[in-house]
Order: C-alpha cells, then sequence, then structure tokens
C-alpha cells in the first residue's frame, strides 16, 4: 500500500510540476500538416502567430538549428496542428510535446466559418489564445554526443560525490522525501503532498542536474557526500548554497 502512494505521489508530482511551454525558447514545426489534405495557410498562420509571442521557429530538420539547440535536443519543444473536423464545424488540436514526445499543451479551436481556408485559420487563431508567450528557463547544457557549446556547462566542485537513496532528507528547515520517477528524474517533496519542493533532471555532467524550483526558478543541483545541493537564487542575483542532509 505504501509503495502505490508514493508512485501514485510521484504520478501526480510529476503532472503538477510538468514543463510549460513558456520555458521554451525554440519551436519546431513540420515541414507538413500530415492530418491535412492541403495546408491551408495554417503553417504561415501558425508561425508568424508563434513569432509574435516571441519564440523562435525551428524546421523539424536539425541541419540548420542554432547550437545550442541542436547541441541538445530538450531545449526544443515540438509544435504540431491536428485535424479535427467534424461534418459541420472547422475544428482542430495544437499540441506541444517536449523532446520525450510528453504531451505539455493541448489547445482546441473551432470555427463556424464552412469554408476551409478561412474556417480552419480562424479555429487556428481561437486554439492559439491559450498559447502563452515565451519566457525561457534556463537551456540545458550540451548533450554527451554533442560537439557544439555556446556556453560552459554548470561547473560544480563536488568532493567525494555520492548519489543518495530514495529516502528523507533536510535542511533544518524543510522535511523532504526524495522519489525516484525514473533514471534521470527525481523530485523532493514534501511528505504526502502532491506538490514537490523541486523536480531534478539529470544533465550530461555526472550527479549535476538541472532542478525546476516550486516558485518557478531554475537552477542546479548535486550530490556532495550523500546529501542533496540545490544553489537557491536570491534576489540579488546571487545563489546560496542549500544542503539537505539525509535523515
Amino acid at each position: 500500500m505504501k509503495k502505490i502512494s508514493i508512485l501514485m505521489l510521484a504520478i501526480c508530482s510529476t503532472i503538477a510540476f510538468a514543463q510549460k511551454v513558456s520555458d521554451y525558447k525554440y519551436v519546431a514545426v513540420p515541414e507538413k500538416l500530415e492530418t491535412f489534405n492541403e495546408d491551408y495557410g495554417l503553417k504561415n498562420f501558425f508561425t508568424k502567430a508563434l513569432t509574435g509571442k516571441k519564440y523562435i521557429i525551428l524546421p523539424i530538420i536539425k541541419d540548420n538549428w542554432p547550437s545550442e539547440a541542436k547541441s541538445n535536443f530538450c531545449n526544443v519543444v515540438m509544435a504540431d496542428i491536428l485535424n479535427d473536423k467534424n461534418l459541420f464545424k472547422n475544428k482542430l488540436i495544437v499540441q506541444f510535446k517536449d523532446c520525450n514526445n510528453n504531451l505539455i499543451l493541448e489547445s482546441k479551436g473551432v470555427s463556424k466559418i464552412k469554408e476551409f481556408e478561412e474556417g480552419l485559420q480562424d479555429a487556428l487563431k481561437e486554439a492559439l489564445i491559450k498559447i502563452p508567450v515565451s519566457n525561457p528557463a534556463a537551456l540545458l547544457p550540451a548533450s554527451n554526443n554533442s560537439t557544439q557549446h555556446t556556453s560552459p556547462e554548470p561547473v560544480v566542485s563536488v568532493s567525494s560525490s555520492v548519489t543518495p537513496d530514495a529516502g528523507n532528507y533536510s535542511n533544518g528547515k524543510l522535511d523532504l522525501q526524495k522519489i525516484q520517477i525514473d533514471s534521470s528524474q527525481f523530485i523532493l517533496a514534501k511528505s504526502g503532498s502532491s506538490v514537490p519542493f523541486a523536480i531534478f533532471k539529470a544533465t550530461s555532467k555526472n550527479s549535476v542536474f538541472i532542478v525546476k524550483l516550486a516558485d518557478g526558478n531554475t537552477t542546479i543541483g548535486y550530490f556532495e557526500n550523500g546529501n542533496i545541493v540545490i544553489d537557491i537564487p536570491q534576489t540579488d542575483g546571487r545563489y546560496s548554497k542549500e544542503v539537505f542532509a539525509a535523515k
């Protein structure tokens, strides 16, 4: 029963702490909208709208991507428009997925205009209302197979690094539980809570993680001597070292 509760907590935490579309700077748009017989001007309308929301549009083919996108595919969100038409209305669905093909956002649009091109663009306009303006978080460092870097990876001096097991950790003020989601991701959450204090995602540097805090800030975390350490952003732009020791 305890294992089931922890699993449910992990699932709820992942959903509650999912990446937002606005966290991305780059959006990849397919060359062809596969679920439509014709384009109906949708791709051009879509890319112009996203550009207006401050996203940088990339083609699916990565050859001409900027290095910070090419070096780590997870810095790019994949967008698509799906045909949801019925006999009486023009309907479509806009979807955004991350590098693991997880659905981040889905928005539906519908139009009473019967003409295909005008009606579908009208439906797309409605679907786009839900898409937020880009407010990108920190980019992930280059993956292991990359040879290009636009900025250095976070450098952390870690002595006698030890990966801590799942369990309870505390900084003296907060008591948190470490829950492993998969081999590259875990969360720290208050016991019994479905909302995590922080979510850790592995980087190409051993024992160093991109950390998304509950307040929306993105920072780094790492293992040190069996403890979990997070660099907490301060209002003056500096970082404080927060150590969570095993209990």
